[in-house]
C-alpha cells in the first residue's frame, strides 16, 4: 500500500458498508476489490449499523433544522461584526487613530 491518504466520498462509504452489512463477502474478501483496508470496513459498517436508528427517528431531520439555524445565525453574526469593524474603521481614520495606515 501507498502511503498517500485518501479521502473516500460518502457514496462509497455508504456501498461499502451496505455490502459488508449484507455479507456479500467476508471483509477480507470485500477489502480487496474496493481497495479499502479491513479496519475501515469494520468502522464503515458499524458506524452505518448504529445510525440506522437516526434516519428511521427522524433525529436527523432535526439535526439539520437546527444547522441551517445555525448557519443563518452565524451568517447573521459575521455581517453584524463586518458592519462595526467597517464603522469603527472609518471613525478611527476620521480620528487619526489609524497611526498612518490606509
Amino acid at each position: 500500500m501507498s502511503g498517500i491518504r485518501r479521502n473516500h466520498s460518502a457514496d462509497f462509504k455508504a456501498h461499502v458498508a451496505l455490502a459488508a452489512i449484507r455479507e456479500d463477502a467476508t471483509i477480507a474478501e470485500l477489502s480487496v476489490p474496493f481497495g479499502v483496508h479491513s479496519t475501515l470496513i469494520h468502522r464503515w459498517k458499524r458506524e452505518a449499523l448504529s445510525r440506522m436508528s437516526e434516519i428511521f427517528s427522524g433525529k436527523q431531520a432535526i439535526q439539520e433544522a437546527n444547522y441551517i439555524n445555525d448557519i443563518k445565525e452565524l451568517h447573521a453574526k459575521i455581517g453584524q461584526l463586518t458592519v462595526e469593524k467597517d464603522f469603527l474603521e472609518t471613525v478611527s481614520k476620521r480620528l487619526g487613530l489609524l497611526g498612518g495606515k490606509k
